[in-house]
């Protein structure tokens, strides 16, 4: 099939480009500039070029996010000019890329992509929405920045359940094969664990030494997470673990 994938060139879009090239489909990979192979521009901050980015796809999986600047802007506005941009005598199935827990964690990024959830559920559009938990790649990254010194303080009692993101994007690769759900599906990793968990495995292959420190952490967020929400509670599972993301 013409599949158009936005944010190509992000964490996911990396993966997913390929994997869906190597499935038999026809792929091009939306970004403000439009560069590298099958690359096309298109820009959900201003609406610029989106309708000749869409034109022809019969699958848009929209990976396109922006939690490190304006999500409001980038992720809800720009998926209502990604839904406007949309020819309506052939729409095309529309797979967003969500996050487990964005009806229940107390987050600004998270508020926004349930938001651009219920942009695409609005529409009438044919749509799926994959909520995927974090990315190995990603929890590895967020414990380094934690680090302070020989210490590794993380939150006391917080569950997740990471996936590696080559299984992320092949189960995209799935989704895009099938029809429209209409609703959301759930993506999360293969084992569940609590973050301190996480932390030691973390700490004995990337910092020796290093001591985890498990504290509260009081309020409604800590309360959300210790609780499990951003642990899927159906849908399928990745095959890599965490211990395999280290020693890989």
């Amino acid at each position: 099939m013409e599949v158009l994938v936005t944010g190509g060139t992000g964490r996911l879009g990396q993966e997913l480009v390929p994997q869906l090239r190597d499935a038999g489909h026809q792929v091009r990979s939306m970004s403000r500039r439009g560069a590298g192979p099958g690359g096309v521009r298109g820009d959900l901050a201003t609406g610029r070029d989106l309708a000749h980015a869409v034109a022809g796809a019969e699958v848009v999986v929209h990976a396109a996010s922006d939690p490190r600047g304006n999500p409001w802007e980038v992720d809800v506005a720009g998926t209502r000019r990604l839904v406007e941009a949309v020819d309506r005598s052939r729409p095309p199935h529309l797979v967003l890329v969500s996050i487990v827990g964005v009806d229940r964690v107390p987050l600004s990024y998270y508020r926004a992509k349930y938001a651009a959830e219920q942009v695409l559920l609005a529409s009438g559009l044919p749509v799926t929405l994959v909520r995927i938990t974090q990315f190995h790649g990603f929890v590895d990254e967020l414990l380094a920045t934690a680090r302070r010194g020989p210490l590794l303080p993380v939150p006391m009692g917080w569950r997740a359940q990471p996936v590696d993101v080559a299984d992320a994007a092949a189960h995209l690769v799935e989704v895009v094969a099938a029809a429209p759900s209409g609703g959301v599906v759930e993506l999360g990793g293969p084992e569940e664990h609590s973050v301190a968990d996480l932390a030691r495995a973390w700490a004995a292959v990337r910092a020796p030494g290093a001591r985890v420190i498990a504290t509260p952490v009081p309020g409604r967020l800590g309360a959300a997470l210790r609780e499990g929400a951003a642990v899927p509670a159906r849908g399928a599972r990745g095959r890599r673990t965490w211990a395999e993301h280290l020693h890989g």
